[in-house]
């Protein structure tokens, strides 16, 4: 993996993430090179830097944009408030969930994301038990109802995150839909409306399903959804019981996230973002870490990957600092069920080899989609 900071695992995925999402490398090293002495200090000291650094790159970039418009100049405009939105989307991630003005800097995000938005790309709610959870629809262009696939985020992404990654776009090149949601826990859906996460995932799986079902633009009989990171846990769980599903994938295999905190405390493994536990008890909503260790071994997909009876993708890194390779080795071997089961480990030699494949993140979407595909023309 490329590494801008030595020794500092959590700003470089940062880093590598924005470039591998769109960034540019000569954009991402002028915000850079201000802070590494910041980046010395280790994961947790420097992050407000990191904000500051990235905050005057959103800020140069979003000028540009808006001569741009002023010029009618608007695919220039869009591209560069998307850049912008990556950006600031990033260095949000990584400050302390009780950083002064962390909601007003991702209030920003959702306003240049809209700006940034590419044509086919709209900003929709799904209703979710008295509330809705915020996402992003990208419709494929084709005549007639589409198949769509659900896309979730992890533990500390967003669905600007999934916006920049393009993974909309490699699907909707195969004449795919793909509906970006902020499930609970995550984005927008915890930022603003203090949604937190839980382990029966099926419940807004069965949430974004009864949504798709009413579009007259979606093929309800093709219905996938795909988790990355956390969203590896997610999304074989919500499979298992949310039967309209027609296919899964675990992108990162996630079968015992519960374990994995526990050797988080044991400091095993590395970590994907600063202030870990302050961040963990805000997604969960727990004030108490060993009452919420106690809580975490119920995430956790034995028992359950056996009823999954749809089939299902599991991709992960061979050198995934953060996941255990065996995890995906468990849920491939569990998923007795399934009529097609794949297990895909991306190599060193080939790259995508980190966390999700962030190393070489093109890469690891383009296969997912093109398998997607297959699996629903039925080849």
């Amino acid at each position: 993996m490329f590494e801008y900071f030595p020794g500092n695992y959590v700003w470089n995925l940062g880093v590598v993430a924005t470039l591998n999402s769109g960034g540019l490398i000569d954009e991402v090293d002028r915000a850079c090179r201000p802070i590494k002495e910041a980046a010395q200090r280790g994961e947790d000291a420097g992050t407000a830097d990191f904000l500051t650094a990235w905050t005057a790159l959103t800020d140069q970039l979003v000028g540009q944009a808006e001569e741009a418009e002023a010029a009618g100049h608007t695919r220039t405009a869009r591209q560069l408030y998307a850049r912008a939105t990556n950006y600031l989307c990033q260095a949000e991630r990584m400050q302390s969930a009780s950083a002064p003005g962390r909601m007003d800097t991702y209030r920003r995000v959702l306003s240049l994301q809209e700006k940034g938005f590419a044509p086919g790309v709209s900003r929709v709610e799904i209703p979710y038990e008295g509330t809705t959870l915020p996402a992003y629809f990208s419709a494929a262009p084709v005549e007639g109802p589409a198949p769509v696939m659900i896309m979730w985020n992890g533990l500390d992404s967003t669905k600007e995150h999934m916006y920049s990654s393009g993974h909309w776009e490699e699907l909707a090149a195969r004449g795919i839909s793909c509906l970006m949601v902020d499930c609970p826990g995550s984005g927008e859906a915890l930022r603003l409306q203090g949604l937190t996460a839980r382990v029966d995932t099926e419940a807004w799986a069965s949430a974004c399903v009864d949504y798709l079902v009413e579009r007259s633009d979606v093929d309800s009989s093709r219905i996938g959804l795909v988790g990355w990171s956390l969203g590896g846990y997610y999304a074989p769980r919500a499979a298992a019981f949310e039967k309209r599903l027609a296919l899964v994938v675990a992108w990162g295999a996630n079968h015992d996230w519960g374990a994995v905190q526990r050797r988080r405390l044991e400091r095993e493994g590395e970590r994907p973002v600063p202030h870990y536990w302050e961040h963990v008890l805000w997604v969960w909503g727990h004030s108490d870490l060993a009452e919420f260790i106690d809580f975490a071994d119920a995430v956790n997909l034995d028992g359950v990957v056996e009823k999954i009876d749809i089939p299902f993708l599991i991709c992960h890194g061979e050198n995934d600092r953060q996941i255990p390779l065996a995890y995906a080795h468990r849920s491939y071997e569990q998923a007795t069920a399934s009529p097609r089961r794949d297990l895909r480990i991306f190599s060193p030699a080939e790259g995508a080899t980190e966390h999700i494949g962030l190393d070489h993140l093109p890469y690891v979407s383009s296969y997912i989609a093109d398998w997607v595909a297959d699996v629903f023309d039925g080849r």
